[in-house]
């Protein structure tokens, strides 16, 4: 098993991954896993820093989306350990027997160089290392993946889509970064105005980029991508006090969206949240988006051989 908090799955964390994968397909010694062996990552939820500081930590990955990430990767099993005040009570010691060797039955795990687990974080990888041997576990300890002067990192991550930089974070990432929700009924003001939303009930523990208007690939329950504008943020010109939302307009198409999932994968920021003097100068600036994100999204769609209309 690969063990820890793998949000993002970026390069760092898919070479802890190859560690175990690499193993189990036939890297290892031949005695060195017990038949049946399954290729798992271990993770925890809600995230310690939740429980012990009440620091809420959005997720750049949720556990059904980390789901279909992990398994290009080899992985066949996500488990994710309760995390409470009872576990994070444990020594070192008794996390190993109670939790990897007791509920787990691990034979083998990786980690990244920076692990701590126990109480207070006391324990590192080389007591890892150790308490494991005691117990038959083999223990692979994965050294830090380094992008020029910094480290690879959800932090960095974070910080990219925070600042609207796609595509730094989608090199992080080696994919695009996407998120999805279901198309709830909104007050029907962009189709008052002549350009139709659908309005997104997002997961409140997912980490959305920068708030602005983007240029946006969405795709409707799995399907192909379509071009889309979308408003990530306030109405600072329609209801200056409403709260922030994720309004998506498809571009050049009639589709009726409600109850729909949609995926949504910003493809560029066009430009930061603004308040305009009248509607007519807001319908005008959006006319400048939407144009906009078609020159940016047309090729994208055509090149995944979607082109043709939907619904």
């Amino acid at each position: 098993m690969a063990l820890g908090s793998f949000d993002g799955l970026h390069r760092g964390h898919r070479r802890v991954i190859e560690a175990i994968t690499e193993r189990v397909q036939g890297a290892a010694p031949p005695d060195a896993l017990s038949p049946g062996a399954v290729p798992t990552v271990v993770s925890f939820w809600p995230h310690p820093r939740e429980v012990l500081y009440g620091d809420l930590r959005l997720r750049l990955d949720l556990p059904a989306e980390k789901l279909s990430l992990l398994e290009p990767l080899g992985i066949e099993q996500l488990v994710l350990v309760p995390f409470d005040h009872a576990l994070a009570a444990l020594s070192p010691e008794a996390f190993v027997e109670q939790v990897l060797v007791g509920q787990l039955r691990a034979r083998q795990v990786a980690v990244g160089e920076n692990f701590r687990f126990g109480a207070g974080r006391s324990g590192d990888t080389a007591a890892l290392t150790a308490i494991g041997a005691r117990h038959g576990i083999d223990v692979r300890v994965v050294p830090m993946l380094w992008d020029g002067a910094e480290r690879f990192s959800s932090s960095r991550i974070r910080r990219a889509l925070a600042a609207g930089r796609l595509e730094e974070a989608a090199r992080m990432l080696e994919r695009p970064y996407r998120f999805s929700g279901r198309v709830v009924r909104g007050r029907g003001l962009g189709r008052e105005l002549g350009w139709p939303t659908a309005n997104l009930q997002v997961d409140g523990r997912k980490f959305l980029p920068l708030e602005g208007v983007y240029a946006a690939l969405v795709r409707l329950d799995g399907g192909p991508p379509l071009e889309a504008v979308m408003n990530l943020g306030p109405q600072p010109t329609v209801d200056p006090i409403a709260p922030s939302a994720v309004e998506v307009h498809l571009l050049d198409r009639q589709i009726e969206l409600e109850g729909w999932e949609l995926e949504v994968e910003p493809v560029a920021l066009l430009r930061h949240q603004q308040r305009f003097d009248s509607l007519e100068a807001l319908c005008a600036q959006i006319a400048l988006d939407a144009q906009r994100a078609r020159d940016l999204t047309r090729p994208l769609v055509s090149a995944s051989g979607s082109s043709q209309p939907v619904g």
